[in-house]
């Protein structure tokens, strides 16, 4: 009685490592060809530019228009309660395996001590069960990491090779002068300075938002794709990140999450970079992935918007940009145009660099090196300096009409 039952352990031990075994192994080759596949789309893409086109004027927007709208059906960002699950289960099912990996090792001293060869069998089997115990799980991050990179590659990647909205739309770029820069300035600072005196503040002078910036932000989108039909299309509601802070840390006003194909912003920072920000990482939804033309986006859509506050964090915002491209250039002029700037909107200013300077530090130089790191290998070869690059757009659309 006791030998059958013996056998019978044993028949069902060699069936469960089977299983295991043929899991794994569909595990691995449902990962390996996710990563292939993700390369070799982003290889075609940076190599091909009619396929990115294409890619982004037809496939692209059916994920937005089937994912986007399932994941804006939360009020909640999906995709950081799937990255903070995600990183729950990694950490737990390592935690389990290396339970099991040292509960198999102490099985397999025990039984070698038995003597004959019925002991040594048994150790070669529990040590057959440790390899699988492991390639059981890192077949499981890789299928993962694998379904990650194809939803990546699908919902961005491709897009950082498509044509930009400035080519779209023909607006040049050009070597403007000092000059050319100040008179922006000056334009921007006038824009700003009506406003400042019609937006709604608290008793410390900042900004209050009229409305949701949530709403706001769509509503922005949806009236700029009435001038430049290449943004039209579906815009899911931008959502804040319940973990805010670690946006802050980054220094990051936002983040567009391919996964779920979600624009997330920062929730902490002050009010007036809200409406900003909020249409930057919209604009992401329509493939525009380099940085600049996203910002330039931004820029149109809040100044173009039919809400005060939202052309006050519009204006205000370009005119940050821009007079930090003057001070670089002729600082006499710099000078002279920021003393024009009403005093309504230094609050504002002042809030915004009090905010960020809290959290200046290594994690956040850190998270700058590495955004730079990721714009370069995207193609933008200025990296993080491309945000930058919007003072060159503006110049371009904006100085004949000044």
């Amino acid at each position: 009685m006791e030998e059958n039952g013996g056998d019978k352990m044993t028949k069902s031990t060699r069936s469960g490592r089977q299983l295991m075994h043929s899991g794994s192994m569909r595990r691995c080759t449902a990962a390996a060809l996710l990563l292939v596949s993700s390369a070799a789309l982003m290889i075609l893409s940076a190599n091909v530019p009619a396929f990115a086109e294409w890619y982004s004027g037809a496939v692209y927007p059916l994920a937005v228009n089937s994912i986007g709208r399932i994941s804006g059906l939360f009020p909640f960002s999906v995709s950081e309660i799937g990255i903070y699950i995600l990183l729950t289960a990694f950490f737990v099912t390592l935690a389990r395996m290396v339970i099991r990996l040292a509960g198999s090792r102490t099985g397999r001293e025990t039984v070698a001590t038995k003597p004959g060869i019925a002991g040594q069998t048994a150790g070669k089997r529990t040590g057959r069960s440790s390899a699988a115990i492991f390639v059981s799980w890192l077949s499981g991050v890789l299928l993962a990491a694998g379904i990650l990179a194809f939803l990546y590659t699908a919902c961005c990647g491709i897009n950082y090779h498509r044509r930009s909205f400035s080519e779209e739309e023909g607006i040049v770029t050009y070597q403007y002068s000092a000059d050319d820069l100040k008179e922006i300035c000056l334009w921007l600072t006038e824009e700003v300075n009506v406003r400042a005196d019609e937006v709604t503040r608290d008793a410390e002078g900042l900004l209050v938002l009229d409305a949701s910036e949530q709403d706001g932000g769509v509503e922005a989108m949806r009236k700029l794709a009435g001038e430049f039909p290449s943004l039209a299309g579906y815009y899911p509601k931008p959502k804040a990140l319940i973990l805010s802070e670690i946006l802050s840390y980054q220094g990051l006003t936002g983040i567009y999450l391919p996964f779920a194909v979600e624009a997330n912003y920062n929730g902490d920072m002050p009010a007036y970079d809200k409406p900003f920000t909020v249409c930057h990482e919209l604009s992401h939804l329509r493939g525009l992935m380099e940085e600049q033309e996203a910002n330039f986006v931004a820029f149109l859509a809040c100044t173009g918007s039919e809400r005060t506050d939202f052309q006050y964090s519009g204006y205000l915002s370009g005119w940050v940009y821009c007079m930090n491209a003057l001070y670089r250039a002729d600082y006499e002029s710099w000078q002279e145009v920021r003393g024009m700037l009403d005093e309504k909107a230094e609050p504002d200013l002042t809030a915004n660099n009090a905010f960020w300077d809290r959290y200046e530090g290594t994690i956040s130089e850190t998270a700058e090196r590495i955004n730079d790191t990721y714009l370069k290998a995207n193609g933008q070869a200025d990296g993080v300096q491309s945000y930058n690059r919007m003072v060159d757009l503006i110049v371009a659309y904006f100085h004949d009409m000044i």
